[in-house]
């Protein structure tokens, strides 16, 4: 379920296209520590079935904003100001403590909420829509049938598919079969 699209907002996304998605509260614990927004080993006790439905508007409403951008649209209002809404909130606090061999690692502090790992990922959203240089390289993904968008840090920026070894080899394979198809009908 982890896909690195250069950006946290836009690997929710992604998350949109995974078999899995984010169905329940397993799924979303599961993406959460995946993604980083909790560190490792971090007890999600209160994750259930409301905070994903919470992260799955926040994902339609990211992937709304991020689609009008790519097609140079006027993003939706009402998708804007939600975003705007929990982008506002608290993000967690992190604070450092030392593990059981006594090596400082990052800990959430004052429990998980929510809200705060919301906004978390509608800030990252809100950065990204801002700026003038990720948005220059926000790109969807050029694979048959996929809809992954991504941030192009490729050299050269000529990127096209959300990951080489997915979408890029399937339009490989394709690419070898008409070749061969077309060689043995000539």
């Amino acid at each position: 379920m982890r896909f690195d699209s250069g950006r946290v907002c836009l690997d929710l996304v992604a998350t949109s296209t995974s078999p899995d998605g984010i169905r329940d509260g397993e799924a979303l614990r599961l993406w959460l520590a995946g993604a980083g927004l909790v560190p490792d080993r971090t007890p999600l006790p209160r994750v259930g079935p409301e905070w994903a439905a919470a992260f799955r508007s926040l994902r339609g409403d990211v992937d709304t904003l991020v689609r009008a951008e790519l097609a140079r649209a006027e993003p939706p209002e009402d998708a804007l100001a939600r975003v705007n809404a929990l982008a506002a909130g608290p993000p967690p606090g992190l604070c450092a403590v030392r593990d059981r061999e006594g090596h400082l690692v990052r800990e959430l502090c004052g429990g998980v909420e929510c809200g705060a790992l919301l906004a978390a990922v509608a800030r990252d959203a809100v950065e990204l829509l801002t700026d003038p240089g990720d948005l220059a390289l926000l790109r969807a993904c050029g694979g048959d049938g996929c809809t992954r968008v991504y941030l192009d840090t490729s050299r050269g920026h000529r990127r096209r598919w959300c990951s080489s070894e997915l979408c890029g080899n399937r339009e490989r394979v394709a690419r070898h079969r008409r070749r061969t198809l077309s060689a043995g009908s000539a």
